[in-house]
This record gives structure tokens, C-alpha cells and sequence, in this order.
């Protein structure tokens, strides 16, 4: 499943998958239960696709964080959310050394870890079809922005 159609709405637990648009908002469908409800237009709501973590020299998106991890469990469980907050930083230096300390917090190693042990569990994380989609779009990228300096 693409990352682009997985949720997080401030104020809720878990995460939810996008099932449609409606006029004032979304349709979503939780991954925990299944149950389907409308999400305002006024809500927080985040995809994941579009969240990144900060380290020292750039922000990496989730689904690279995502694939690293897979990687280090060999597509199994990654260390629980509910580990003290010296175990998840150590755990997420092994996973990502250069993240931003000073800008990601234990709070947010909680969420990415929770959020990956969620989607394992359900097998939503199809990380191939992420990459092959960024790398698709990037030859378009560079087309347009070669376009744009010979309009120049």
C-alpha cells in the first residue's frame, strides 16, 4: 500500500486508511479496527508519505526510515513503542545515526516505531512500490526543471 494513503489525524489513536473524499472532508477506515468514519476538513491529518525525519543534514522520508528498519528485522516486528526512552534512542541510532536530537523526540521514535509495528502487523508495508514510485517520478522532476531553465 502506498504510504500516501495512510493517515494520522492529530487526536487519535493509530493510523487510517484513506477510503474516499467527501465534500467537507475524508473518508477513512482505521487499520486497528475497520471501522469507517468521516474526517473534517478542519482536522490535523497528515500521510505518512509526505512525513520526515529530521537528521543533520537533510529530512529522510518516513519510507525510507520504514525500509531501513525492515531491513535490520529481517520484515519482522521492530522494538516496541513502549520501551524506555534510552532503549528507543539507541535503537533508532542503529536505524538512522544521523537523525537531529535536538529535533526529534522520544515522542516521535515512539510514533515512527508504533506506526511501523502497526503496518507490519497488517502487512501494509510494500516498500518496493514506494521506491520504484519516487524513482519513476524523478526523471520527470529533472525533465520539467530542464524545461523551465531553457524557458529561462
Amino acid at each position: 500500500m502506498n504510504l500516501k494513503e495512510i493517515l494520522s489525524i492529530s487526536g487519535k489513536p493509530g493510523l487510517y486508511k484513506l477510503i474516499s473524499q467527501s465534500r467537507n472532508g475524508v473518508i477513512v477506515e482505521s487499520i486497528l479496527d475497520g471501522k469507517r468514519f468521516p474526517v473534517i476538513a478542519s482536522q490535523n491529518v497528515s500521510t505518512l508519505g509526505d512525513i520526515a525525519i529530521y537528521t543533520y543534514a537533510e529530512e529522510v522520508p518516513l519510507a525510507e526510515v520504514f525500509k531501513t528498519i525492515m531491513e535490520k528485522e529481517n520484515s519482522g516486528e521492530a522494538l516496541s513503542h513502549k520501551a524506555s526512552g534510552n532503549e528507543l534512542t539507541d535503537y533508532f541510532l542503529t536505524i538512522l545515526p544521523e537523525f537531529d536530537r535536538e529535533r526529534v523526540y522520544t515522542s516521535d521514535i515512539k510514533k515512527v516505531l508504533n506506526w511501523y509495528n502497526l503496518l507490519q502487523k497488517n502487512n501494509l508495508l510494500n516498500l518496493e512500490e514506494e521506491a520504484e514510485e519516487v524513482e519513476a517520478a524523478a526523471p520527470e522532476d529533472a525533465e520539467s526543471k530542464k524545461d523551465t531553465k531553457e524557458a529561462e
